[in-house]
């Protein structure tokens, strides 16, 4: 693949999702993706609400899900056995994030680099990056959806994290067991790699002037 017309092509899909998907996220607080459901301060969750705040935060976070199901069109070797290192290091991602939290001004800038890593992953999906990147970027994903916790007691911080291992863990076996599938039905990934890449830039930008 010619590098020149690979950037030229993506730039033009950009340039279209860009300024589509910024007027749609505009419209939504983009802070929701990582805090489903409204249920107050983290100090007064119940163990349930814990448990359905886990399995919330990976389903319905726009970026977060957008991230984890392009992880079928990279066409990994053995994806099954990506699972459990994926899971755990997004687990590992929101267990720091208990005892190492940003300070309230560094979250949009966080939120920015969540995003971005959806262009991370156009580059991966078309080769111009090694996979392995994929296991620090969920890290990064699972630091920010970990830091909506902090502050609980212990009964429902466990009731989270079961909650994120039984939703994220559902939805990286769904995505890893379907990736043959889908990397044969859907052949265009510059397409989708230029799309990714608008919708990644606009998180990012509405996450910064928010």
């Amino acid at each position: 693949m010619n590098s020149k017309n690979f950037f030229h092509r993506n730039l033009r899909v950009s340039s279209i999702i860009f300024p589509v998907c910024l007027f749609f996220i505009s419209i939504c607080n983009p802070v929701f993706a990582h805090h489903p459901f409204g249920m107050g301060e983290s100090s007064t969750l119940t163990s349930w609400q814990g448990f359905i705040r886990g399995i919330g935060h990976p389903l319905l976070g726009p970026d977060h899900l957008l991230f984890i199901l392009a992880i079928s069109l990279i066409g990994l070797r053995f994806p099954k056995k990506w699972i459990l290192p994926l899971l755990g290091f997004g687990l590992i991602g929101s267990a720091v994030a208990q005892f190492l939290s940003l300070p309230e001004f560094m979250i949009p800038y966080a939120e920015a680099l969540v995003s971005l890593s959806l262009v991370v992953e156009s580059l991966i999906i078309l080769g111009f990056l090694p996979s392995s990147l994929l296991l620090p970027m969920i890290s990064l994903h699972g630091y920010l959806i970990g830091g909506a916790i902090v502050g609980a007691e212990q009964s429902p911080l466990l009731s989270y994290f079961l909650g994120i291992f039984i939703g994220q863990g559902s939805l990286l076996l769904i995505v890893l067991y379907l990736s043959e599938h889908i990397g044969k039905i859907l052949k265009n990934k510059n397409l989708v790699s230029g799309i990714l890449i608008g919708i990644g830039a606009a998180f990012s930008w509405v996450a910064l002037i928010d």
